[in-house]
């Protein structure tokens, strides 16, 4: 379970990448250097965004390796989940 907090939002998602793309909706939002977004697994804090630098962390040992990981499989079963197209059939005459 993934967690996005900042001041005046904390919203919980059960996938990585709505986590993430959430978070990143929200950098514009960032305009105070005492203000950050935080994105937590469980109660552990994996990733932050704040003015102070440039681009977010992620925390942790290892946790950006796990997470690429965890984006390749969503983005796999989101893709076998949709149908796909269905292509010209061609019927014998």
């Amino acid at each position: 379970m993934f967690r996005v907090v900042t001041h005046g939002f904390d919203q919980e998602f059960e996938r990585w990448t709505d986590a993430l793309n959430t978070a990143k909706s929200l950098m514009p939002e960032c305009k105070r250097w005492t203000q950050d977004i935080r994105i937590f697994l469980c109660d552990e804090l994996i990733w932050l965004y704040c003015k102070e630098y440039k681009y977010p962390k992620y925390i942790g040992a290892g946790i950006y390796d796990r997470l690429a990981q965890l984006y390749l499989q969503e983005m796999l079963e989101a893709e076998t989940a949709q149908p796909a197209p269905e292509s010209s059939k061609h019927q014998p005459q």
